[in-house]
C-alpha cells in the first residue's frame, strides 16, 4: 500500500463495543487510515453521499435498514459503486450469500472467527484492492471520453497512437517492470506494426507473461469472429464497443488485481527460496546454495577468485566457551563478511567453521590482497571482543586448466590446508 496515501474505512455495527474494538485494532495494525463508524445505515449514508471510501465493512443485522439494503445504496451511489464491501455475520446460509451476491457484496466474514482475524482479513482486502488502481499504456488513434471514464477511477494512463512506439516503450519498461501495469489496445487501430505482433513482441520477445503484464483489447461492435485469434495471440481479455464504463473498469481492475496477486506470490516465493538457501545462523548463503548457483556465477563471471576461509582455534572457543558462545563467533563473523564485500560477491558458509566466497572479476593478485585486508579488519573488529583470527586460501580461474566450481573449491581446499600448516592467520594461494 501507498504510506503516503490516507485509507478510508467504514465500518458498521450497531455495537458501539464492536466498534470500538475494531478500530482500535485496525488503528494499530494500520497506521495511516481514516476511520468513520457507523450504527445503522441511515448514519452510514450521511457519509457515503458527501466522502469516498476505499473499503466498507457492514454487519448485516442492523437497526431499520440491513447490511443487504447498505450494499444495495453503495452500488447506487457513484463515488462508492465499486468500494469493496465486507459483510461481517454469523448467519452465513445459501440464501443469504445470494442475496449478498446479487446486491454487490464483495465478501462475507463469519463473525465467530473473532475480530483479530476480522482484521487481518481486512488488511488483505486492502492490499488486494488498493493495488489495483496503476498505470495503464493504451494504444489507441481516437482519444475520447474513455480517457475521463477511466482517469476518474484513479487510473494513470497514457495515450500512444502506434504499436511500434508502444513497444518502444515496454522495452523501457522491461528495465523498470513498475512504470506501467497493464496495456489496452484499441484492435482497431491501423499501422505498420499490427495489435497481433505488439501483442506477440510482447510476450515472445519482452518475455511479459499474462500475469506480468495484462493485455485488454477493446474490439469493434459486432466483430466477435476476432475473438479466438485475439486471445490465442496472448491477450487476456477483451471488451466490446460501445464500451460500458463499469465493465471497463471492472476488466481493468481484475486484470490488476491478477498482477498483483502475481507479485506476492513471486515476492513469496523469493522469500522462501531465500530462507531455503540461506544459513540461518550467520545470515550468509548456505552449502545447498553455492552448488546450485556457483557453477552459474562461474559462466557468468570470466576471471573468478575463491576464498575458503576457516576461524582459526574455533574448537578450543566453543569448547571453553560453550556452544551458544561459539554460535555467537560465527554469526558475527557472517556478518561482518556480507559487510566486507560488495553485494556481487558470493559468501557462503561451507560447513563448520569454514566459509567460501567467490568474487567476480578478480585477478589473482588482487584476489590475495583482498584476503589481507579482510584478515587484519577481522583481527581489528574483534567480535565479542575476541580477537578472532582467520586462515584463507585462494584459487583462481588463472591457475586452473578447466574452470569449475568443483576445480576451484579443490584449491582453495588445498590452499587452505596449506595456511594452517604454517600456523593458522596466514594467507595461502595455488599458483599452478
Amino acid at each position: 500500500m501507498n504510506e503516503n496515501k490516507i485509507y478510508r474505512i467504514m465500518i458498521v455495527d450497531r455495537s458501539e463495543v464492536v466498534r470500538s474494538i475494531v478500530s482500535r485494532l485496525l488503528q494499530n495494525q494500520i497506521k495511516n487510515i481514516s476511520l468513520i463508524t457507523c450504527d445503522s445505515v441511515e448514519e452510514a449514508l450521511d457519509y457515503l453521499y458527501q466522502d469516498k471510501f476505499d473499503l466498507i465493512t457492514s454487519s448485516l443485522v442492523l437497526p431499520g435498514l440491513d447490511g443487504l439494503d447498505l450494499c444495495h445504496e453503495i452500488r447506487s451511489n457513484k463515488k462508492q459503486y465499486l468500494t469493496p464491501v465486507i459483510m461481517v455475520t454469523s448467519d452465513i446460509n445459501p440464501a443469504i450469500l445470494h442475496q449478498g451476491f446479487t446486491v454487490g457484496i464483495n465478501y462475507f466474514f463469519n463473525k465467530a472467527l473473532g475480530y483479530k482475524r476480522l482484521v487481518e482479513f481486512l488488511q488483505d482486502i486492502l492490499q488486494l484492492h488498493l493495488g489495483q488502481v496503476g498505470r495503464i499504456l493504451f494504444i489507441t488513434d481516437k482519444i475520447n471520453n474513455m480517457q475521463y471514464l477511466i482517469k476518474k477511477h484513479g487510473f494513470f494512463i497514457k495515450y500512444i497512437n502506434n504499436c511500434t512506439q508502444a513497444l518502444k516503450i515496454l522495452k523501457d519498461n522491461s528495465i523498470n517492470k513498475d512504470k506501467f501495469d497493464i496495456v489496452l489496445i484499441d484492435w482497431s487501430l491501423q499501422g505498420k506494426m499490427t495489435n497481433a505482433n505488439l501483442i506477440d513482441n510482447i510476450r515472445n520477445k519482452l518475455y511479459y507473461s499474462s500475469q506480468e503484464m495484462p493485455i485488454l483489447v477493446i474490439i469493434p461492435e459486432n466483430n466477435h469472429s476476432s475473438i479466438v485469434n485475439i486471445l490465442h495471440t496472448g491477450a487476456n481479455d477483451f471488451i466490446s464497443k460501445p464500451v460500458v464504463e463499469e465493465v471497463l473498469i471492472a476488466r481493468l481492475k481484475s486484470l490488476i488485481l491478477v498482477k498483483h496477486q502475481y507479485r506476492v506470490l513471486k515476492r513469496c516465493s523469493q522469500k522462501i527460496y531465500s530462507l531455503k538457501t540461506t544459513d540461518a545462523l550467520t545470515g550468509v548463503h548456505n552449502k545447498k546454495y553455492l552448488f546450485e548457483e556457483g557453477k552459474v556465477f562461474i559462466t557468468q563471471h570470466p576471471n573468478v577468485c575463491m576464498m575458503m576461509i576457516d576461524i582459526d582455534h574455533f574448537e578450543l572457543l566453543d569448547q571453553n566457551q560453550g556452544h551458544i558462545f561459539g554460535d555467537e563467533i560465527l554469526h558475527l563473523v557472517g556478518q561482518f563478511l556480507l559487510k566486507s564485500f560488495p553485494q556481487e560477491v558470493m559468501i557462503s558458509r561451507f560447513g563448520g567453521k569454514k566459509f567460501a566466497v567467490l568474487i567476480p572479476d578478480c585477478a589473482f593478485n588482487y584476489g590475495k590482497k583482498l584476503a589481507t585486508n579482510l584478515r587484519q579488519d577481522l583481527k581489528k573488529f574483534k567480535p565479542a571482543n575476541l580477537e578472532i583470527t582467520i586462515s584463507i586460501g585462494i584459487a583462481s580461474c588463472e591457475a586452473i586448466a578447466e574452470t569449475t566450481l568443483n576445480n576451484l573449491i579443490t584449491d582453495a581446499n588445498a590452499a587452505l590446508s596449506e595456511a594452517k600448516k604454517q600456523g593458522n592467520n596466514h594467507i595461502s594461494v595455488i599458483t599452478t
